[in-house]
């Protein structure tokens, strides 16, 4: 029986169907991830191909590939046309591993075994809070990758390649000073402020984090030259001061409110009053509509015992933390820009 919305209400005509096939949701995340291992996207970048072509080029078992391909189609990843060929299309096209947008490293991320295993636990993390994470490795996610060496590669890449579309959104949209300092606190490997020192090139930038991240930054352009520096540290402590704007990008919402009071307490010590402080994050919106942030706030309190939050939350929270907020900016990306004021 079809599962399609009906017109009056918007619920799928078969309950049951529709009900099952979310609980089943394991299994397309497993099958993503196996296109994505085989690289299947890659072997059809020069046109469409067979299963039994795409087996022979992967070294796996043609008639599993193609239920597994068949089973993506029905969701727009790949598409099987009347003899057999397997096509990329523009939903699988990120999937290439050789493209300037490559979502490989986010999938590939997201998909691993630990970070799956985190989401099965989120039931106890209901009953109990908490982070689940915590729960299976015995240690919080920063600590963790700070002894896991494999796990901080695989997460510094999948972040870069997640945050590679929202640095060009919030660089186009929210108008960055021509000149001044913009200090991008746990800015990770540098992308949004790269980002915004290409479209501004008189503004400078300095990027703050901690070792690892900043050790395969990507500020390393000839037409960035000498217009950024990186410092190590820890944002919990103190940071960069001076700047003219400071950035929080995808920091807020890995911490409950406390942690981000030490964090926003940090950022308004270093400000001048009436510097601007942007936070990057989902704000979300009331209602039952559907939203990103939504999924991504209960991935974060499995993950590190973080949260997304409201226009309103945000408010609150940035007032304690001794800012105003001035006003969101969306994004055609998934997350907005809290602006805010140092007072």
């Amino acid at each position: 029986m079809a599962t399609s919305p009906t017109p009056s209400t918007g619920e799928p005509r078969d309950l049951m169907t529709y009900l099952v096939e979310q609980a089943m949701g394991h299994l397309f995340s497993a099958a993503l991830r196996t296109a994505a291992e085989h690289r299947i996207a890659d072997h059809l970048a020069a046109g469409p191909r067979t299963a039994g072509q795409l087996a022979a080029a992967t070294g796996t078992h043609a008639p599993h590939l193609r239920r597994v391909l068949r089973y993506l189609a029905t969701r727009g990843f790949f598409r099987e046309d009347a003899v057999g060929a397997y096509h990329l299309t523009p939903a699988a096209a990120p999937l290439r591993t050789d493209g300037p947008d490559s979502l490989h490293p986010a999938v590939m991320m997201l998909t691993d075994a630990l970070f799956r295993q985190t989401s099965q636990t989120v039931p106890e993390a209901v009953r109990h809070s908490g982070a689940s994470f915590e729960r299976i490795t015995g240690a919080p996610l920063f600590e963790h990758l700070r002894t896991d060496p494999a796990t901080r590669r695989l997460f510094d890449e999948g972040m870069s390649s997640l945050s590679a579309p929202v640095d060009a959104a919030v660089a186009e949209v929210y108008p960055f000073p021509e000149t001044g300092t913009v200090v991008d606190v746990g800015g990770g490997r540098g992308g949004l402020l790269r980002a915004a020192l290409r479209r501004h090139p008189r503004l400078t930038g300095v990027l703050f984090d901690q070792a690892p991240p900043l050790a395969h930054h990507l500020l390393d352009e000839e037409e960035l030259k000498g217009r950024w520096h990186t410092l190590e540290g820890d944002f919990f402590a103190s940071v960069p001061e001076g700047g003219d704007v400071y950035v929080l990008k995808h920091v807020l919402h890995d911490w409950p409110d406390e942690s981000c009071l030490r964090i926003l307490r940090c950022c308004h010590r270093a400000m001048a009053a009436g510097r601007r402080l942007l936070v990057i994050d989902a704000v979300l919106p009331p209602g039952n509509a559907p939203h990103f942030g939504k999924t991504l706030d209960v991935a974060m309190m499995a993950v590190v015992d973080g949260r997304e939050r409201t226009a309103e939350e945000f408010a609150a929270l940035l007032s304690a933390g001794g800012f105003r907020l001035t006003r969101v900016l969306p994004t055609t990306a998934f997350p907005s820009i809290v602006e805010a004021v140092a007072e």
